[in-house]
């Protein structure tokens, strides 16, 4: 009787564990970030229902640099007037996060809409897709190749880049380093430094409409 309780016992532990390990799995799987392509962003926006591309660079990357066509702006960073040293030159810093970007996506679109999130390069889009996620967007895609793309070549390791970088200064390759070698423009997609009153962040125009 002690052995079959015993045994009872373990089986029901044993479903207790399985259940567990499914859920949290599940979970975990909710959880992971999707990506796309650019050109599979812009494929997207024009055949699925309810998909909207929401650029989160900031204000002067958006006016300056273009921005994809029909693309809402929600900067999800702002510059600062803060000069730091990269490597061997120097840049101003956008470091300062946007508080109200979640509330501000809130309000012009649904949590069930498929938003396709994009910036410069993928870095910055991946925090705020994750940001959304939390706030309980069901449907968000990171574009991981930004519309500029990465840096000309990516490497994952430093160590390796740097060799690179040594190289093609020696050499003259004035590309290195720049972008536009991957990305939405790279892809020859429709982009424009024209501005939409309807497309701008809500608290520079008040809210866009869809």
């Amino acid at each position: 009787m002690k052995d079959e309780f015993m045994d009872r016992k373990f089986f029901l532990g044993v479903i207790a564990l399985i259940g567990f390990l499914l859920l949290t799995s599940g979970y975990a799987h909710a959880q992971d970030q999707k990506k796309i392509l650019s050109i599979e962003a812009y494929d997207m926006q024009n055949t699925v229902p309810d998909t909207y591309l929401v650029d989160i660079r900031t204000r002067a990357e958006y006016q300056f640099v273009g921005h994809p066509i029909g693309a809402y702006l929600f900067p999800y960073m702002f510059m600062t007037k803060e000069l730091i040293g990269i490597d061997e030159g120097y840049e101003y810093r956008f470091n300062v996060k946007n508080k109200d970007f979640v509330q501000e996506i809130s309000k012009v679109f649904k949590k069930t809409d498929n938003l396709l999130i994009i910036c410069r390069d993928g870095k910055r889009s991946a925090f705020a897709s994750k940001d959304l996620m939390d706030a309980g967007f069901k449907n968000i895609l990171n574009v991981e190749d930004g519309f500029e793309g990465a840096q000309f070549p990516s490497f994952k390791d430093s160590n390796r880049h740097k060799f690179y970088r040594q190289l093609a200064k020696r050499n003259k390759i004035y590309f290195f380093n720049h972008r536009r070698r991957y990305g939405w423009q790279w892809w020859g997609l429709p982009w424009t430094y024209d501005i939409d009153k309807k497309l701008v962040y809500p608290p520079d125009l008040g809210s866009p409409k869809k």
